[in-house]
């Protein structure tokens, strides 16, 4: 609930974001209010979709985890120990 919550008053900032530049280039009241509406209709379709992405790369997580973490300790291996030592 608290999430729920969170989420729709985030909205609101990002509504009039969308729909006061809108109004002020001569788009009307209404309709801009509406385009405003609308980029936050997309954002529980969006979340399902993310969800469902995150159930189907649950099995993947630990060895793209594992990936990561071997880029950054190569990262700091060529980049950061060698630079370090030049000072």
């Amino acid at each position: 609930r608290n999430l729920a919550l969170g989420i729709g008053i985030q909205n609101f900032p990002e509504g009039l974001a969308v729909s006061l530049p809108l109004h002020g280039a001569g788009i009307s009241t209404w309709k801009a209010f509406w385009y405003g509406q609308l980029s936050g209709m997309v954002e529980p379709v969006a979340g399902i979709v993310g969800a469902i992405a995150v159930v189907l790369a649950e099995p993947l997580l630990p060895y793209a985890l594992a990936f990561a973490a071997g880029a950054m300790v190569y990262v700091v291996m060529d980049d950061i120990i060698p630079e370090a030592q030049t000072r």
